[in-house]
């Protein structure tokens, strides 16, 4: 087990989560290549997309049925600016790829938004540090695990 996926496993246990990291055939860049292999609704797959907000990292945990406004979002949180983060910046501040950021696990805490969208799906898929890797938890759940915050981000 890639190193990223065996801390994200770890920490989901030591936080009491309920579901277990699940390694899927192909890697699952996008919320549609992930939904295609588990079989689900695109709209229960939690996409881990960080951003750049005044130069902070901005973790938000949208619906993989949307797309995140972030003229709207920066609003919403009162920052002057937030762009879309480039894959060095990911890496500095969550520790894992593109692609497999998973909603916890980082090195230091980064501010979470938590797609309201996601409270429709009982069952929510999140990444676990790799592109390969996901983990199945719940909308009260993820707030709970991230302490993030119930956000419209469309």
């Amino acid at each position: 087990m890639h190193p990223n996926v065996e801390h994200v496993a770890a920490r989901l246990r030591e936080l009491g989560a309920t579901g277990e990291v699940r390694e899927l055939p192909e890697a699952a860049p996008t919320a549609v290549a992930a939904a295609a292999q588990l079989g689900c609704d695109v709209g229960a797959i939690a996409n881990s997309l960080i951003f750049a907000a005044d130069g902070e990292a901005l973790l938000v945990l949208t619906s993989g049925a949307h797309r995140v406004d972030t003229t709207a979002l920066a609003q919403r949180i009162g920052a002057a600016k937030i762009k879309r983060a480039d894959p060095e910046f990911v890496r500095a501040a969550t520790g894992q790829p593109i692609g497999g950021v998973a909603p916890l696990g980082h090195p230091e805490p980064v501010r979470t938004l938590v797609d309201t969208w996601l409270a429709k799906h009982d069952v929510v898929w999140a990444a676990a540090g790799h592109p390969h890797t996901v983990f199945p938890t719940s909308y009260e759940e993820l707030l709970r695990l991230t302490g993030g915050t119930p956000t419209d981000v469309d």
